[in-house]
């Protein structure tokens, strides 16, 4: 970040109107379940093409769930999915969702340098494009890899001609995170630089709880997470920042072996709600895709 500090949109566009309810945005992380962090030690890239896929069949069940309740997204969709499922790309475009990139492969932006992450993020972008036939103008580090000792990435997706990043988790956590960013979206290098829209957190007791979706949706009771996300859009006066993987509506997926018990439990636990859990939530709130709210685009 400048010298000068990140310069902060709290309060401008953050998708208040007046008279209106606060739009929050939904995301979703196109990824299939072999390409979660977690299982890398447990998973080969090599073996990937040889695996039973399972996203074409979860991304059509959230888009049922979206048109269901008129909701519109934004889908941080990797390269590798995108260029093996170029249909269901081209279904989340038909369906007025927003096409935005999650990198190629899954490869966390801290463990690349600066020349492995621009052709990263560049290949991606221009996959999504070719394949979507709209801008991309927004990316999601796997995993929340964008910290305090990578911010240059932050250049380098500007450079590359994206327009924001929703990259840094304000929480702390074994795995990512950066509890001192600023919660709601910012300017990491002034106004004339990338806008930073980190995922939602509470503020409670000196400490950012995460209530922007992932495997705490999953964990927390739906009351809970609700909770949350109205603490945010009543007291913070913020949009929130939601988002789930398809395959977290997939309790029928292949269960991995031979991971630990951590592991297993972050990410199977409570499956078989999150569909359910998922249409509450579009009834409960006002969602739209993340340039609609952040941007200002047409």
């Amino acid at each position: 970040m400048s010298q000068a500090g990140p310069s902060s949109i709290a309060g401008t566009h953050a998708g208040k109107h007046a008279g209106m309810p606060i739009r929050n945005a939904m995301t979703i992380d196109v990824e299939d379940y072999f390409q979660v962090s977690a299982f890398a030690d447990h998973i080969s890239r090599d073996s990937w093409p040889t695996l039973s896929c399972r996203v074409e069949r979860n991304i059509d069940l959230i888009l049922g769930v979206l048109e269901a309740s008129q909701v519109k997204a934004t889908f941080f969709t990797l390269g590798w999915i995108a260029e093996r499922y170029p249909e269901m790309v081209k279904r989340i475009v038909a369906g007025g969702h927003e096409l935005a990139s999650h990198g190629y492969g899954h490869l966390r932006a801290s463990d690349q340098n600066a020349e492995e992450f621009m052709h990263d993020i560049s290949s991606s972008k221009k996959i999504l494009e070719d394949i979507g036939g709209q801008q991309v103008l927004g990316y999601r580090a796997p995993s929340f890899s964008i910290g305090k000792q990578n911010l240059w990435a932050l250049d380098s997706l500007l450079q590359a001609g994206y327009r924001y990043s929703s990259s840094i988790y304000p929480v702390k956590h074994d795995h990512y995170g950066m509890p001192d960013a600023p919660r709601f979206a910012f300017y990491p290098n002034g106004e004339d630089g990338l806008l930073e829209i980190p995922i939602t957190t509470v503020r409670i007791m000196d400490r950012n709880l995460p209530a922007g979706g992932g495997g705490f949706f999953r964990l927390f009771p739906y009351q809970l997470s609700r909770w949350l996300l109205q603490r945010v859009n009543q007291q913070d006066q913020q949009s929130g920042i939601f988002y789930f993987h398809p395959w977290e509506v997939d309790p029928d997926q292949p269960r991995q072996q031979n991971i630990g018990m951590k592991t297993r439990f972050r990410h199977y636990v409570n499956l078989a709600r999150t569909e359910n859990r998922l249409k509450a939530l579009t009834r409960d709130f006002q969602w739209d895709r993340m340039d609609k709210i952040f941007l200002k685009t047409p």
